[in-house]
């Protein structure tokens, strides 16, 4: 079992627990994510132990937040979570779409690096600003200065006074590997980027959207003239960094993760195949007769590097039939086959009523993996 959470009802280990105790033959349970929200839950059900620190939240208020950490291999190995510092669960009153700064996801990184880290998977997802990761540098010693050499406050709308970034005393990461694992290909600035695309998730209003988009750019053409980070700029009223701001990925979580681009030189990777290479999935498929994944939420968006696809591509490598379960489907047979996933199994197909799907999403699972092991694993619950 290899699903990733139903969001609002159960954690991806949850659903891989269900499934199993409905099975009726042996199974491993590997629950998964994608970069987004449980990310760190599903590294800590695979073996990883949870650390827990008090970090700033999006609106300055201490929160306690928690990553993943794992040494045994060798290279000790941090997971990290921005939603868990800098998400939008983290707001205490509501959207702050110009102030939500991302400093708490910065301070877990700093706290991995004193715990002798040498790899950070960053998961990007769920942010609850657009402050082009302006707050996690800052919290790893970089600062950002206006014309008068004065600090800038949090947020995304004070990166339009920006004059000068100082990293004179920023961390000493030459000798550790950052990874960015998540599923979003948006680039810092345009219409396709961080404010015009995801500002409004965040309770941005056009006008905010403009605000946060100057300041972006401002961040971007800033980082180029004075760390030529970023390759050549173009100058005009709204000035453009062209490379790292243009690349793919430097939207996520609100131009996070062109600062993990510019500044940690952080390599970008599918989240959900990023992570199924972290958490071993290759050597526990060998043995396998079956792969049942599955997510809250079958439809459109899983055909779009959610987890579900990405465990079905992994399977398919090792030759491994795969089927999902999930709360409710839109995708048609055809979209499901092409995607590699042979059937699915949804909750929504023994209880029509949502609210009641939501509620007992345990119980109807269980019942869910007895039909899926009456109709792919049929000859091996005789030989039992």
């Amino acid at each position: 079992m290899a699903p990733d959470k139903f969001k609002g009802s159960l954690t991806a280990a949850e659903v891989a627990a269900r499934v199993a105790a409905g099975l009726g033959v042996p199974a491993v349970e590997l629950p998964v994510a994608d970069g987004g929200d449980g990310t760190v839950e599903a590294a800590v059900a695979c073996g990883f132990d949870q650390v827990t620190v008090e970090v700033t939240g999006p609106t300055g208020e201490r929160v306690a937040a928690s990553y993943a950490w794992r040494q045994a291999d060798g290279t000790p190995t941090a997971v990290i979570e921005l939603a868990e510092a800098s998400g939008l669960r983290r707001l205490p009153a509501g959207p702050a779409p110009l102030t939500a700064t991302s400093y708490g996801t910065g301070e877990l990184i700093a706290d991995a690096l004193r715990r002798g880290a040498r790899r950070i998977v960053l998961g990007l997802g769920g942010s609850a600003g657009t402050d082009g990761g302006a707050g996690m540098v800052r919290a790893l010693g970089a600062r950002l200065l206006d014309g008068d050499g004065a600090e800038l406050p949090d947020g995304g709308a004070a990166l339009r006074g920006l004059a000068r970034i100082d990293l004179s005393g920023f961390a000493d990461v030459k000798d550790v590997e950052f990874v960015v694992a998540g599923d979003v290909d948006n680039p810092l600035l345009g219409p396709h980027g961080a404010a015009a695309v995801y500002g409004p998730q965040k309770g941005a209003t056009p006008e905010d959207v403009r605000t946060l988009e100057a300041g972006l750019s401002r961040l971007a053409a800033v980082a180029t003239q004075t760390h030529g980070l970023l390759g050549a700029v173009e100058h005009d009223d709204t000035p453009r960094a062209m490379g790292v701001a243009g690349a793919p990925g430097a939207g996520a979580a609100g131009g996070v993760g062109f600062a993990a681009l510019a500044f940690l030189h952080a390599e970008l990777r599918p989240g959900i195949e990023y992570l199924l290479d972290l958490l071993g999935f290759g050597e526990l498929v060998r043995d396998a007769r079956l792969v049942i994944t599955g997510e809250g939420s079958l439809d459109e968006q899983s055909l779009r590097g959610k987890a579900p696809v990405g465990v079905a591509q992994a399977a398919a490598r090792a030759g491994v039939p795969v089927v999902a379960v999930c709360g409710r489907r839109t995708l048609s047979d055809t979209q499901l086959k092409d995607a590699g996933i042979e059937a699915a199994y949804a909750l929504t197909d023994l209880e029509p009523d949502p609210a009641r799907c939501m509620a007992e999403a345990g119980p109807l699972l269980e019942r869910l993996a007895a039909r899926v092991a009456a109709e792919h694993l049929a000859d091996h619950l005789e030989g039992r």
